[in-house]
C-alpha cells in the first residue's frame, strides 16, 4: 500500500510538471474542472521548470491535509445588523463568458443559472421544495393539491406574482411553457420534462392544436393531468416554469432562444429586475419592490465573471462580497489567509464523471443511436479504464478531501436510493491490464502502447474542459494513467477546451470525441431519465439499452409509488450502469462559497430562495 502511494505521488508529480510546460486557461465548475495555470514571460525557462517541480512534488505529498464538508455550516453567520439598502457584489467564478440564454425553457449551461436565479424565482419555478427529502411545499408562488389518483395536479398561482413589467404571472403562461417546450420546432433540451403529459405526444407531432392535459381553470389556476402517477412528480418532477405569453406569444419558438427577450431583456418574478447585461460579462440588476415575498432589503446586486484564477484577491479585496462556485481545490490555500469571508459548505447534488461517446443522437427521431462499431464500443475497454484511475486519490491530493470516491450514478443526497453496496470498479492496474489482454488489446509492435483486436493502432482522444488550477494536471493524470496500463489517450486538440466550444461537441456528436470528462448537477429528483433515456439530449453518450429503458420507465412508474419497490429497480438500474459502463462516476463533490463578513442572512442551502432577505451591515466591504 506506501508503495502504491508512493507511486501514484511520483506519477501526480510528473502530470503536474507536464501540465505547468503546456499552454493554457483558467477554471469552471459546471461538467469537468480543467485548467492550464498560465506562465511569466520573460523568466528563465530551466529555474522555471525547477521551481515548477518542486510545486509539483509539494502538491502531490500533500494530502495530509484534508477536510471534511460535515465541518462546514450551510447558513451565513449574522455579524450585526443589516443596513437599509446597499448593493452585493456577486463573483460568477468563470474563466469563460456566461452563453446568456437566460430563460428557464432554453438555458443549458451552469453559469446562465447563476445568472437567472436572482430573477427568475430562483430557476423560474412556481412550486418551492422541501430541503431533506426535495419534495414540493406549499412555500412557493403557488400552491398545489393532486387528486386521488395522483395524476391531476391543480395548481394555483398567489395573486401577488407579478411579471417584472408588472403584468400578473397566469395560469396561461403556464400553458404557454408546456406549448413551447412540446413543440416541434422547440430548440432546448426540456422535452424530457413534459413528455409524460397527457396529450403531449400528439401535439409535438401536429396532431393536436391543444394539449389536453393541461386546462387553464381560471386566470390563476391550472391543471395539469399526467399519464400515470409517478413519484417524482412530487419532487419537483413537474415543470412549474411559466413563460410570460404577453412577451413571447409573437416570436416563433424556433428563434426564441436568440431573441431579446431571453438575451437582452429577460424578465421573471423574482425579487431582482435585469437593469443591464453586459454580454458575457457582467449583469445589474435592481430590487424588485413588487416581488410577492416583500420587497429586497438590497437596493441590487452586480454580478460579474470572476476568473478562478483571481476569485481569491477579489475576495480579498473586497471586490465581490459572494463566490460561486469557488474552486474547491483553492480553499487550503486561501481559508487562513481570507479572514474577512465565512465559508459555507455542503455535498453537491453532482459528481464528476468520465463518459464515453457510445454512437449519435438522430435528431429526426429524437433518440440516441448507439453505434455498436463505436471506437469505445467494448465494455472491456471502458471497465479497463475505470480500474486504471485512482479515484480516492485524486479526491485527496487535488481537492484535501473535499471531493471523493464516486460508486455509483445515485448520489448519496437521495439517502433512500444510493446504494453504497453495489460493488463497483476500483483501483487495479493490474486488473485493467488483464482485461485489455483477455480483450485483445495487446502490444503488437512493441512500442509500449496497445492496439485494438484488430492489431490497429489505437488512439483514444480524450475531451477535457478548460477550467482551474487542478483542471489540466487531473486531466494530464488520467492520460497517464491510461498510458501506464497500455493504452494511448492524447487530449483532444493537444490541450483543454473552452466551456462552451466543449459542450458544442458534445452535443454535436464530434467524431472526434472519444472519451471526455464532465460533471452533471443531478437537480432535486433521482429519476436518471433526463439525463440517461434513450431520448434525453442531455445524454451524450447516447447510450442505449432496452433493459435501460425498462428500468427508467419502471422508476417513474405508479408501481414506483411503493418505495420499496423503487429503491429495487433503482438499485438494479445503478447496477446496470456499472455493468454497461457508458459513463463512470469518478468524484463526489461538495461545494464551498465564501460570502463577506458584511452579508447576513444568506444560505446555500438546496430549498433557500430568500434573495430579498439578504442583507448587508455596513456599505463597504469587511477587508481582512
Amino acid at each position: 500500500m506506501k508503495q502504491t502511494k508512493w507511486l501514484l505521488a511520483l506519477m501526480l508529480a510528473l502530470v503536474l510538471v507536464l501540465a505547468a510546460c503546456s499552454s493554457g486557461g483558467t477554471d469552471e465548475e459546471k461538467p469537468a474542472d480543467s485548467e492550464d495555470p498560465a506562465t511569466d514571460e520573460g523568466t528563465d525557462e530551466g529555474a522555471e521548470e525547477d521551481a515548477d517541480k518542486e510545486d509539483a512534488e509539494e502538491k502531490a505529498e500533500s494530502g495530509d491535509n484534508l477536510y471534511s464538508i460535515e465541518d462546514f455550516s450551510s447558513d451565513k453567520t449574522n455579524e450585526g445588523e443589516a443596513i437599509d439598502g446597499g448593493t452585493l457584489n456577486y463573483g460568477l467564478v468563470s474563466d469563460t463568458a456566461f452563453e446568456g440564454i437566460l430563460n428557464p425553457v432554453f438555458y443549458e449551461g451552469n453559469p446562465d443559472f447563476h445568472v437567472m436565479k436572482f430573477f427568475a424565482e430562483p430557476d423560474g419555478d412556481l412550486l418551492s421544495i422541501e430541503n431533506d427529502n426535495f419534495t414540493y411545499t406549499q412555500d412557493g408562488a403557488a400552491e398545489w393539491e393532486v387528486d386521488e389518483a395522483g395524476t391531476t395536479f391543480t395548481i394555483k398561482i398567489r395573486d401577488n406574482v407579478n411579471w417584472h413589467d408588472g403584468e400578473p404571472v397566469k395560469a396561461e403562461d403556464l400553458e404557454f411553457a408546456y406549448e413551447v417546450i412540446g413543440s416541434p420546432d422547440y430548440t432546448g433540451m426540456r422535452y424530457y420534462a413534459v413528455e409524460n403529459v397527457v396529450g403531449i405526444e400528439e401535439y409535438n407531432a401536429g396532431e393536436a392544436d391543444k394539449i389536453s392535459g393541461v386546462e387553464v381553470v381560471d386566470e390563476k389556476t391550472i391543471k395539469i393531468t399526467f399519464t400515470e402517477p409517478n413519484p417524482s412528480l412530487l419532487a419537483s418532477g413537474i415543470w412549474t416554469a411559466p413563460m410570460p405569453k404577453h412577451i413571447f406569444k409573437d416570436i416563433p419558438v424556433a428563434e426564441m432562444a436568440e431573441s431579446d427577450a431571453v438575451r437582452v431583456n429577460p424578465i421573471g418574478f423574482g425579487p431582482f429586475k435585469v437593469e443591464q447585461i453586459v454580454p458575457g460579462e457582467s449583469v445589474t440588476y435592481t430590487a424588485n419592490e413588487d416581488y410577492w415575498r416583500g420587497a429586497p432589503k438590497l437596493d441590487g446586486v452586480t454580478l460579474k465573471v470572476i476568473p478562478p484564477t483571481t476569485v481569491a484577491n477579489a475576495l480579498e479585496t473586497g471586490e465581490i462580497d459572494i463566490a460561486e462556485p469557488f474552486p474547491t481545490d483553492q480553499y487550503p490555500d486561501v481559508a487562513e489567509k481570507l479572514t474577512n469571508v465565512e465559508f459555507l459548505g455542503q455535498q453537491e447534488l453532482g459528481y464528476t464523471y468520465i463518459g464515453f461517446k457510445l454512437g449519435k443522437f438522430d435528431a429526426e427521431k429524437g433518440e440516441s443511436v448507439t453505434d455498436p462499431d463505436a471506437k469505445m464500443a467494448d465494455v472491456n475497454l471502458r471497465k479497463a479504464m475505470w480500474h486504471a484511475v485512482d479515484n480516492n486519490a485524486v479526491g485527496e491530493k487535488f481537492y484535501n478531501g473535499l471531493r471523493w470516491q464516486a460508486t455509483t450514478l445515485i448520489i448519496p443526497p437521495f439517502k433512500e436510493y444510493h446504494d453504497a453496496s453495489i460493488e463497483t470498479p476500483t483501483y487495479d492496474p493490474e486488473e485493467a491490464k488483464r482485461i485489455l489482454d483477455e480483450a485483445g488489446y495487446v502490444d503488437v509492435d512493441g512500442d509500449g502502447l496497445r492496439e485494438n483486436p484488430e492489431g490497429e493502432e489505437l488512439v483514444i482522444n480524450f475531451a477535457s474542459m478548460s477550467g482551474g488550477d487542478v483542471a489540466e494536471p487531473m486531466a494530464n493524470y488520467y492520460v497517464q494513467a491510461w498510458k501506464a496500463v497500455g493504452l494511448n489517450v492524447q487530449l483532444l486538440g493537444g490541450g483543454l477546451i473552452e466551456f462552451n466550444s466543449f459542450y458544442d461537441k458534445l452535443e454535436g456528436d464530434d467524431d472526434e470525441v472519444d472519451v471526455y470528462q464532465g460533471a452533471w448537477g443531478t437537480g432535486t429528483d433521482v429519476d436518471q431519465t433526463g439525463l440517461y433515456g434513450r431520448n434525453a439530449g442531455y445524454n451524450y453518450t447516447r447510450y442505449t439499452s432496452e433493459k435501460n429503458d425498462e428500468l427508467l420507465a419502471a422508476g417513474a412508474s405508479e408501481k414506483s409509488m411503493d418505495l420499496a419497490y423503487r429503491q429495487d429497480i433503482y438499485k438494479q438500474w445503478q447496477e446496470l450502469m456499472v455493468e454497461d459502463i457508458p459513463v463512470f462516476p469518478t468524484l463526489y463533490r461538495s461545494e464551498l462559497v465564501p460570502v463577506n463578513s458584511r452579508v447576513t442572512d444568506f444560505s446555500i442551502k438546496t430549498s433557500w430562495e430568500n434573495w430579498q432577505e439578504v442583507g448587508l451591515t455596513q456599505e463597504e466591504p469587511v477587508l481582512p
